[in-house]
């Protein structure tokens, strides 16, 4: 960034793209690192956390940012792929600083942080944070009352670093765009208070997307700090079997005051799951597939598949069955596959193009059954029926990876990535440009 451009609202680099020399991608911006500075003076900005290919945070010194020009960082291409270790005199701007509680100097007004500006210092490569956007009144940036204004960094104190009165409204707000993986493991590497507080500012719907993508223990901590009816609420929105897999984690008493407090109709679906082996079929599989009857035609089955809140995978084929069509649903006739839907002319009925040669899975069949099943029979779904016929649920494949794959994999280094060099000068970046270390 040449000296003298404008000044950058950090809220709007959340996400932001990061670039090397060539032109390729090797990242996106997750945060920026900051260290305070005593007195007045303002923090100096030392880099960004940046989440390259494999979710994993490196750190990103300032000095090897060449530009923030449109919605884009440029790097010099050379990047240290160590997994990024917060120092305890570094503050995280996104993740610490907005939501804050501050004071404004000469009147001890108390404002509420909504953004923070940074900018390039003139004639040097330093970085530091200038200008603090606030909110006069108790309002968050949600709550559309109290003056706004821009104020230098001097005219506020209270930027602590202890976590006292902080929301979450504007970090969640730097959220918006971002997939419930990313946010999951945006969350993952905040402090548990700050965790529960952001948890707390998110909408049911959203906050069960992201418990989805969380790991168990988090998963856990964060349902415990819920209100019982909110939990609740929040175990409704999640899919049955992911709603099931954490409720199985949790005390008997827990667990059953919380089903207690669900819908019926939602809690008579997780009890289904929890009566089953997790690693089986009928543990893994998934309460709401698309079912519809035989006479239901091709357009009505396209209609279904183009819902946006269905997975890829339960989108890629429907299960043809008599009624009712919510499982368990009456004789399970077959499957119509995605590729046929769009081969065939939209009047044609469902049930003229049934595939019925496939034998569905039990609900007992083991994890290495259902991997063999959909591996021989190129699936991304597989139907699971019980004796007398009826359709109780599909397995999936995301689901059979989730528990093929290591329990902490989320939490697993990879080895190097590519086009992100690791270059030379390994050791700690960050030493070149902070103050003293």
């Amino acid at each position: 960034m040449a000296a003298g451009a404008p000044r950058i609202f950090v809220s709007h680099l959340s996400g932001v793209a990061v670039f090397d020399p060539n032109g390729d991608q090797v990242g996106r911006v997750r945060d920026l690192v900051a260290m305070l500075r005593v007195g007045s003076r303002p923090p100096r900005l030392l880099g960004l956390v940046v989440e390259v290919t494999s979710r994993r945070r490196i750190f990103l010194p300032m000095t090897r940012v060449t530009g923030i020009e449109s919605g884009q960082v440029i790097t010099t291409g050379v990047l240290n792929v160590r997994r990024f270790e917060q120092h305890p005199t570094e503050r995280l701007v996104l993740g610490e600083l907005l939501d804050r509680r501050v004071y404004l100097t000469g009147t001890d007004e108390a404002v509420t942080v909504l953004d923070v500006s940074v900018r390039q210092l003139p004639a040097r490569r330093d970085w530091e944070i200038d200008k603090v956007f606030v909110r006069r009144g108790k309002g968050g940036a949600l709550r559309r009352k109290g003056e706004t204004l821009t104020v230098e960094w001097s005219a506020v104190t209270g930027f602590s670093l202890e976590e006292e009165a902080q929301g979450a409204e504007n970090l969640v707000a730097t959220f918006e765009e971002l997939h419930p993986a990313d946010i999951a493991n945006v969350l993952h590497h905040l402090t548990p208070k700050r965790r529960a507080e952001v948890a707390a500012a998110l909408d049911d719907d959203r906050l069960a997307d992201v418990l989805e993508e969380l790991p168990e223990d988090d998963q856990v901590e964060i349902l415990g700090k819920l209100q019982e009816e909110r939990a609740a609420d929040v175990l409704e929105a999640m899919d049955p079997d992911d709603a099931a897999d954490l409720l199985s984690e949790l005390p008997e008493a827990d667990k059953e005051r919380l089903l207690t407090l669900m819908r019926p109709h939602d809690a008579a679906d997780v009890r289904r799951l929890l009566a089953y082996e997790e690693r089986t079929a009928g543990g893994l599989m998934t309460t709401e597939p698309i079912v519809l009857r035989p006479d239901a035609t091709i357009a009505d089955a396209l209609a279904r598949v183009r819902k946006q809140d269905l997975s890829p995978a339960l989108a890629a084929q429907v299960y043809v069955c008599r009624p009712p069509d919510e499982t368990p649903t009456g004789k399970y006739l077959g499957t119509v596959h995605f590729q046929r839907l769009l081969r065939d002319p939209p009047f044609t009925l469902v049930g003229a193009v049934v595939d019925s040669d496939l034998p569905p899975l039990s609900p007992e069949s083991t994890l290495p059954a259902l991997t063999s099943y959909l591996a021989a029979y190129n699936l991304v779904a597989a139907p699971v029926v019980d004796a007398s016929g009826s359709l109780l649920g599909v397995v999936t494949v995301d689901d059979v990876l989730d528990h093929l794959l290591p329990r902490d994999w989320r939490e697993t280094d990879f080895h190097q990535e590519p086009g992100v060099p690791e270059g030379p000068g390994t050791a700690d970046d960050r030493a070149e440009v902070s103050d003293g270390r």
